[in-house]
């Protein structure tokens, strides 16, 4: 019988110890020069008359505040993804990252990029820098995750073996690109790509699965995943924990903390109560929320 989930953030530190873990790793959650941030919130306080729900942002405090609300968690390593809306930002933003995961211990370095020219060499740069995990968002950035531009990009990922989280599907609003079918397209060109579909590639679950399935290096994460807000917009399907129990391996903790409209126990009771399947259980729990995730991350 696998543990409940904490009811409030106050309890997840001991919950997690109680799981035998030294702490969570946390591959998809985001921090953002203040600026972007600020505008970042912005969009989720005018989102309700698109996504039809109001997203409160939880976690709306200073930096040094939600770094130190991670390490009462007991989140002991994360990836802090960014991602650009235009040509330009994707190697400043490389740069605020690196200096990000200089000065705080707990996270590791991270990357992203834009169908740019100058994409496979900043790219290249990151890698031959340590960099552990990179960011792409098909819906923000609105590109074509197939431009000829990314191919070299997708290449050099994929050669490296490093993680690639990459939201590309419709939830919580369409993109011009948007779709899992597209991206397939992508891994069909670069089969051994380590790509983590983000939020389970919602709300297409049943089409992230098959390219979990297709593709042996796929992993699904479960931010925002299967929690009471997502369950009135994008349910699961019935037949979630069925398949869920075919590819246990290759499921990561993800929480895109701050900006979610909840508590970040929230996620993680929602994570224990599939492990409470007994086709699942404790050794699923643990993997998802240390032990695969750490091995992606090379830690």
């Amino acid at each position: 019988m696998t543990a409940p989930g904490p009811e409030r953030d106050e309890d997840i530190a001991g919950w997690v110890r109680s799981l035998g873990l030294d702490g969570l790793v946390d591959l998809h959650l985001h921090f953002l020069p203040e600026r972007m941030l600020t505008k970042v919130w912005a969009y989720f306080d005018r989102v309700e008359e698109r996504v039809g729900a109001a997203w409160p942002i939880w976690y709306r405090q200073p930096e040094d505040d939600r770094i130190a609300l991670l390490e009462s968690f007991g989140v002991v390593r994360y990836a802090p993804l960014a991602y650009p809306h235009k040509p330009g930002m994707a190697e400043w933003l490389n740069g605020w990252l690196a200096e990000f995961a200089e000065r705080v211990p707990a996270a590791v370095r991270t990357a992203t990029f834009f169908p740019e020219p100058s994409a496979a060499s900043y790219v290249d740069e990151a890698l031959r820098a340590g960099v552990r995990c990179f960011k792409a968002h098909v819906q923000v950035g609105a590109y074509d995750p197939r431009d000829e531009l990314l191919d070299p990009v997708w290449g050099a990922i994929s050669d490296a073996g490093v993680p690639v989280v990459v939201h590309a599907g419709h939830g919580p609003e369409r993109g011009p690109y948007t779709g899992l079918d597209v991206f397939g397209e992508v891994l069909a060109r670069h089969p051994r790509l380590v790509a983590v579909l983000a939020h389970a590639g919602m709300p297409d679950y049943e089409a992230a699965f098959d390219l979990v399935e297709r593709y042996p290096r796929v992993h699904i994460d479960t931010t925002m995943v299967g929690v009471p807000f997502t369950e009135k917009l994008m349910p699961l399907p019935g037949n979630w924990l069925d398949r869920l129990a075919g590819i246990a391996d290759r499921v990561v903790l993800g929480t895109d903390f701050p900006n979610i409209p909840y508590s970040y126990a929230t996620q993680l009771r929602a994570i224990a109560g599939w492990a409470a399947d007994d086709r699942l259980g404790a050794d699923f729990l643990r993997a998802v929320l240390h032990d695969t995730p750490a091995r992606l991350l090379s830690l």
